[in-house]
């Protein structure tokens, strides 16, 4: 039997390397449809955890998680061993930024050099961590080619952006459109054979290079629309306008707009740091990616405004930041979920600690965080805690949080979430 009958079978074996935010609740739809998945992390703990049915993800529950173990359809390693029993591969590891701003592939790397210690003729690897196009071309294909090995023919190699919106009940893996492209028109068609089993519709694209570049194009577009509608907000203050009045009006039009939200800042691994990978490979061609840099320039200096806009707040309340004690309610990047990567409100807190300001936080999704070499435990947020307080801060909206009992309870506040609402210009004093 070969590959393809392998997967519209459901006999093929499935690996996913990488069993995080993107990795996990791909493996549970693989599981869910039948296919027997194994999950490979280099995180000891987590491979434990989930071998026992606990979930590190809210997308993913307990209950399903041990549903899949139940039905011999997961399991979790520590190692690449199981790699020889496979017929497809999912890298789904994280791609991060240096702190000089240029992508860091090495789990990329470390992974494709891992799987091809036990790689076999006849198998499916499709690559889905996000990186700059030619990465799946050039770096992927550069560790499996060999004289034994033609790509396209002994194995199958392809780019497929994960789409995966944490905490979004409506559109799930299922239900959102997958992009597939393989390194030859063979490795396309068999990528698209596999996540037809799974994934409503699967849209085929030329190359890996078109399908690296489709996600690049959709983070970028955010970032570029939220860096716009953050400069067009603090231009609307300088001129006494209220830019929420503007959009709510703006996006009466019914076409030629789409609305965007100013906030404190982005967070999450995609929308900061994706686009941050396209700028850096037009730089090898000597192009500038200038929509790109201004809006990662506006994008990143919203926690320096929101911290403008607090110690306006406390000067008006005649406090100084030095000695004042701040509660951040909320620090992950989005409500409901447990992510706090890139999020504003981490930078608001090390800004506030550099003025002096005593930082704690509350988030029911973060029990505790090590945050430059100091563990910080989320307070509880009890009306006798918070009015130890001198200012609360609003960061993440969470659904699990009393607004009634915070306001009664709390001597100033501040909302960063909504800065710019005219609403909120007066701190609220109570």
């Amino acid at each position: 039997m070969d590959l393809k009958e392998k997967i519209l079978s459901k006999k093929a074996q499935i690996g996913v390397v990488g069993v995080g935010y993107a990795g996990l609740p791909l493996a549970m739809e693989f599981a869910r449809s039948g296919f027997k998945v194994h999950g490979i992390d280099v995180d000891d703990e987590k491979v434990k955890d989930l071998n026992e049915g606990k979930s590190h993800i809210e997308d993913v529950k307990d209950d399903m998680l041990q549903f899949a173990i139940r039905a011999g359809c997961f399991e979790a390693h520590s190692d690449y061993e199981v790699v020889s029993q496979l017929d497809c591969v999912i890298l789904c590891v994280p791609t991060p930024l240096r702190q000089t701003k240029d992508p860091d592939i090495s789990y990329i790397v470390d992974a494709a050099q891992a799987v091809k210690k036990h790689l076999h003729k006849d198998m499916l690897i499709v690559l889905q961590s996000t990186t700059y196009p030619g990465t799946t071309e050039e770096v992927v294909r550069a560790e499996f080619e060999s004289e034994n090995v033609q790509i396209g023919k002994d194995l199958f190699l392809g780019f497929s952006p994960e789409r995966i919106d944490p905490g979004n009940l409506k559109f799930t893996i299922k239900n959102t459109p997958k992009i597939v492209g393989g390194i030859t028109p063979q490795c396309t068609e068999m990528a698209k054979t596999l996540y037809e089993q799974v994934i409503d519709r699967v849209i085929p694209v030329s190359s890996a290079a078109a399908a690296e570049m489709v996600k690049l194009l959709e983070n970028t577009f955010r970032a570029v629309n939220i860096g716009l509608v953050n400069e067009i907000a603090i231009m609307c203050e300088k001129l006494g306008i209220s830019v929420w009045e503007v959009i709510e009006a703006a996006a009466s039009k019914p076409f030629g707009f789409m609305p965007f939200f100013p906030g404190p800042g982005l967070g999450g691994h995609c929308i900061p740091i994706d686009p941050l990978y396209l700028s850096w490979k037009l730089k090898m061609l000597n192009y500038n990616a200038r929509f790109i840099e201004l809006a990662s320039e506006v994008n990143t200096q919203m926690p320096e405004y929101c911290v403008y806009r607090i110690v306006g707040v406390l000067n008006r309340n005649q406090k100084c930041v030095n000695g004042t004690k701040v509660l951040l309610i909320g620090l992950t990047y989005k409500k409901d979920v447990s992510d706090v990567r890139e999020s504003p409100a981490l930078d608001i807190m090390r800004l506030l600690e550099k003025g002096g300001a005593q930082v704690d936080y509350s988030d029911p999704y973060v029990s505790q965080l090590s945050i430059d070499d100091v563990v910080k435990k989320s307070v509880s947020l009890e009306p006798a805690t918070i009015q130890e307080y001198d200012l609360l801060v609003m960061v993440t909206d969470h659904s699990a949080f009393d607004y009634a009992m915070i306001q009664k309870s709390a001597q100033l506040i501040f909302d960063a979430r909504n800065v710019f609402r005219e609403a909120f210009d007066n701190v609220v004093k109570l």
